[in-house]
């Protein structure tokens, strides 16, 4: 007995050992995870329904969720020792997370965010801020830092943030990771601490495109739909001129990767400033105000001001009872922000809803269903830990900026990682139109791989000869050809546009132009075939939609001929051509 007791003793023991060794061991693991995690934990998922059932769209999957969403049996955070010390445990788990167990995926903890979950920064004096580990000497970006450096060090596979203004969008861009901030209104706050509530969207990280798209479909709750293909891609010139890396460096990644994928004709350009100018009449009143003295500031800095009021003016509206009772230390930063109470007017609330509303509405006319809007994430590569950088005017003004578009309309934007700069991470921005969250994911996995190919641009622009030169070659063969078609050389034209198709046989122009040409020799059969060819490739070509129909009448195709003319109207209502030829065809048959 007093052997078998012994051993009893010993095997106990071992035991409290066993579980002294699991606790230090946790400890180190949540320190070696770059300090992302607040909590650790494991909620599971159902098990997996019977075949012949399709499994859980996330099985497989780990994610952890930034302190500011509710899970049961755990304070949520919100960044600030305080107000764990002030509040209960949540009573249930916020749908969102819910959700996406139910989805398969399993939740395995709880991640930093900025204090209040209110900057950019990612920097928390009451926590170790997270390490960014693309570049352990910068900021990993806030609000929701913990969440990005999760994803980056391979510790789970996506994680939920929520984006205020950039608390999703900045962090990834920073840690070199994908950021999806979603509609505004499309995915449910309920359960999710509040920091402004006409500007919080629920955000995710991961690290590559079939990921985010995966988590996206859970969220968002969309059934299956053909994906499509954007028909417009809009560079934002002057948020580019905001840059303080080579402007080029970014741009043309874009830009060759869309030629590649799409043709250059879906490329435009769009100065934003003078659109919103025109486009949201109620800045102007806004500049009017008290709250603005200057009203010679620009749009882009009236849009950043309205921000940063409903910011401010709904996080004391949510908060500023307690802060008052309370009275927690506050970084003087934040401080300095969120204390500063702002007196406004019910005449002035209307007007900053007005001017969100006009925004949205601006937005939507620019993209349309099939557009993208390009913007850069962020001006620069990620400040140093604890520099005046990010304190400053110029790097607040020149960040929000870029930040207030999605923020202000409540469209949906996708941070795309596009390799290094000066050994830190770079990114793009892609903006869907507000309730376009399922085109923006499907564009991000249609481009992302094609982005990635020519992100060697910005780490290497010697590269960028050698990656681009087949499409390159093909634009040269045909503004050649082009010149042949002025100086009236059909044939040699015809040579020039056939060598552009043969390098890159995608572009709906090429063929467009081979037709004009096949036109002018009497080639109409010809022209008909490339002018279909081309509006294959791009269905809002007005000039393959006339070329077609002056081939067809040719050909006695009358019938088709009066579609393509009448479909070219549609397109272009006050094309001359296409109206005149519509109609002497329609007085004939």
């Amino acid at each position: 007995m007093a052997s078998q007791a012994a051993n009893l003793w010993v095997l106990l023991g071992l035991g409290l050992a066993g579980i002294l060794m699991l606790t230090k061991k946790l400890k180190k693991t949540v320190r070696e995870d770059f300090g992302a995690f607040i909590d650790k934990l494991l909620l599971l998922p159902p098990p997996q329904p019977a075949p012949p059932k399709a499994p859980h769209p996330l099985t497989g999957l780990t994610f952890a969720v930034s302190d500011v969403f509710d899970i049961t049996g755990y304070v949520t955070g919100f960044g600030h020792p305080d107000w764990v010390r002030t509040h209960e445990a949540a009573s249930s788990t916020c749908p969102v997370v819910s959700t996406l167990i139910e989805g398969g995926a399993t939740c395995v903890g709880k991640t930093v965010v900025d204090e209040f979950a209110f900057s950019i920064s990612g920097e928390n004096k009451h926590y170790d801020s997270p390490t960014n580990p693309a570049a352990p000497a910068r900021i990993p970006g806030g609000a929701c830092s913990g969440a990005a450096v999760a994803v980056a060090t391979n510790a789970v596979d996506f994680a939920l943030g929520i984006d205020t203004v950039g608390g999703v969008r900045v962090p990834a861009a920073y840690c070199g990771v994908l950021g999806f901030k979603s509609s505004y209104g499309a995915i449910s706050n309920t359960g999710i601490i509040p920091v402004s509530s006409s500007l919080d969207s629920v955000g995710w990280f991961a690290r590559d495109p079939n990921t985010l798209r995966r988590v996206g479909h859970v969220l968002l709750q969309l059934p299956f739909a053909t994906q499509r293909n954007p028909r417009q891609i809009i560079l934002a010139d002057d948020c580019f001129q905001l840059l303080k890396i080579p402007v080029d460096r970014i741009a043309q990644v874009v830009i060759k990767s869309a030629e590649k994928l799409f043709g250059r004709q879906l490329l435009k350009h769009q100065n934003l400033e003078t659109y919103f100018e025109t486009k949201v009449p109620s800045l102007k009143e806004f500049a009017r105000t008290k709250t603005i003295a200057n009203t010679k500031v620009p749009t882009s800095r009236l849009l950043v001001n309205v921000m940063q009021l409903l910011q401010r003016y709904e996080f004391l509206q949510n908060h500023g009872d307690w802060i008052n009772t309370v009275k927690p230390a506050i970084d003087p930063v934040i401080s300095s922000q969120v204390c500063e109470n702002p007196e406004l007017t019910n005449e002035e609330i209307e007007n900053l809803n007005a001017i969100r509303n006009e925004t949205r509405v601006a937005i939507g006319s620019l993209l349309k269903d099939d557009g993208i809007l390009v913007v850069p994430t962020m001006p620069a590569v990620p400040p140093k830990l604890g520099s005046k950088e990010i304190t400053s005017e110029d790097y607040q003004n020149q960040a929000s900026s870029l930040l207030s578009f999605a923020s202000i309309s409540g469209c949906c934007q996708v941070t795309v990682p596009l390799g290094h700069h000066e050994k830190c991470p770079v990114s793009v921005s892609l903006i869907g139109r507000h309730g376009g969250d399922r085109f923006l994911l499907d564009t991000v996995q249609t481009m992302y791989a094609s982005l990635q190919e020519y992100s060697s641009i910005v780490a290497d622009p010697k590269s960028a000869k050698k990656t681009i030169s087949k499409e390159e070659s093909a634009e040269i063969a045909k503004e050649k050809g082009n010149q042949a078609f002025k100086d009236k050389q059909w044939q040699k034209a015809i040579g020039l546009y056939s060598e552009a198709i043969k390098l890159s046989d995608n572009n709906a122009t090429y063929y467009s132009n081979r037709a004009a040409a096949y036109l002018e020799v009497g080639g109409f059969l010809q022209a008909e075939e490339d002018c279909t060819k081309a509006v294959t490739l791009d269905k809002k070509n007005v000039k393959a939609y006339l070329r077609r129909g002056t081939a067809r009448e040719m050909l006695g195709d009358y019938k088709g001929a009066i579609e393509d003319f009448r479909y070219a109207l549609v397109l272009e209502p006050n094309n001359k051509r296409a109206s005149l030829s519509a109609e002497r065809l329609r007085k004939l048959f």
